[in-house]
C-alpha cells in the first residue's frame, strides 16, 4: 500500500526538471514521429505494462510529462503509488495525441523505472523491521538532479527523509569533527551560528566520541559503522544519560544486517542502498 505521509512535489518544482529532460530526449525535434504524424492531428491509446514484480512510483509524474507536451492526454493509472505490482499487470492506459504519446514514452517511463526499483528494494528494507520501534531513514547518497525525485520514491517505498541538502540540518561528519578540533569544539562552534530550531546530529565511531557528544549536549547521535556489541552499549549510555537524544546507526546495513542493527534500541537506520544499490523496475509502453 502507499505510505500516506509521501508527498508528491509539487509541479511548480518539478516542471522545469521535466522540461529539461524532455528538451534533452527531444534535441532539435523527434525526427522518427514527426516524420510519420503531423502534431496533434492523430490520437491513440497506449497501456504500461508491469514486466517484473515490484512495487511502483512515480505514475503522476509520468503523466504530467505526456501532459506539458500536450495538456489533453488522458492519463489513468490502474495502479497507486506504492501498490505492490506483479509481472504482466497494467498499471496506466492513457489516451490522446500520437505525436506527444510516443515523443514522452521514454522520458516518462525511464523515471517510473528509476523510481519504481528504489521504492521496491526500500519496501524490503522496511519489511525486515516493519515490527519493531525504529525507522528507515535515507541519505543523500542521490543521483545529482533527481534527489527530490529518488527521496519521494524512498517515502513511497516505506522509509521517512533524512535532510534533503546541507541546508535543511546540521550533522558534524568526521571530516568536520576533524577539521575542528574535536566534537566539542565543533558543536561550541555550530551552536553559536546556525539559526533556531535547528537540531545538531553527531557522527560517533567510538564509545568515547558517544560520551563526548552527550557531553556537549547533541540532539541526535549517529553510531557510524560500530559493532553490534558496541552499539548496544552505546545505546545504553545514551538512554541513561539523556533519554530525549535520538540514536540514528549507519554504515553497512543490508537486508541481512537490518535486523541485528534495529534490536539494539535504536530510533532510526540511514542507508543509502534502497537508491544506490536498487535496480530499475522493468516497463513497458504499448500502443
Amino acid at each position: 500500500m502507499m505510505n500516506s505521509t509521501a508527498a508528491l512535489p509539487p509541479f511548480i518544482v518539478l516542471d522545469k526538471m521535466l522540461s529539461t529532460w524532455l528538451l534533452e530526449d527531444i534535441g532539435r525535434g523527434d525526427r522518427t514521429t514527426q516524420s510519420l504524424f503531423l502534431a496533434d492531428t492523430v490520437e491513440g491509446q497506449a497501456e504500461w505494462i508491469v514486466k517484473a514484480t515490484g512495487v511502483i512510483a512515480g505514475l503522476p509524474i509520468a503523466a504530467r510529462v505526456f501532459h506539458l507536451l500536450n495538456e489533453r492526454v488522458s492519463f489513468v493509472p490502474f495502479a497507486v503509488e506504492g501498490q505492490y505490482c506483479e509481472r504482466g499487470l497494467i498499471v496506466a492506459r492513457m489516451h490522446g495525441s500520437m505525436d506527444a504519446l510516443l515523443t514522452g514514452e521514454r522520458v516518462a517511463l525511464n523515471l517510473v523505472m528509476r523510481l519504481s526499483g528504489i521504492a521496491t528494494l526500500t519496501r524490503q528494507y522496511v519489511e525486515k523491521i516493519i515490527d519493531l520501534p525504529v525507522r528507515l531513514v535515507d541519505t543523500r547518497k542521490t543521483t545529482p538532479g533527481l534527489r527530490i525525485l529518488e527521496k519521494y520514491a524512498t517515502q513511497i517505498g516505506g522509509a521517512i527523509n533524512h535532510r534533503m541538502g546541507l541546508d535543511d540540518a546540521v550533522m558534524l561528519k568526521d571530516n568536520h569533527i576533524a577539521a575542528a578540533g574535536g566534537i566539542g569544539a565543533a558543536i561550541k562552534k555550530v551552536r553559536s551560528q546556525i539559526p533556531y530550531p535547528l537540531n545538531i546530529e553527531i557522527e560517533t565511531e567510538s564509545l568515547d566520541q558517544v560520551k563526548e557528544a552527550l557531553l556537549h549536549g547533541a540532539d541526535i547521535i549517529m553510531l557510524d559503522n560500530m559493532p553490534i556489541e558496541m552499539m548496544k552499549k552505546a545505546v545504553q549510555m545514551i538512554r541513561q544519560q539523556d533519554s530525549r537524544v535520538k540514536i540514528e546507526a549507519s554504515g553497512n546495513i543490508t537486508l541481512e544486517t537490518i535486523r541485528s542493527v534495529a534490536e539494539t534500541g535504536i530510533d532510526y537506520i540511514s542507508t543509502s542502498a534502497p537508491i544506490t544499490q536498487s535496480k530499475w523496475l522493468d516497463l513497458s509502453m504499448k500502443m
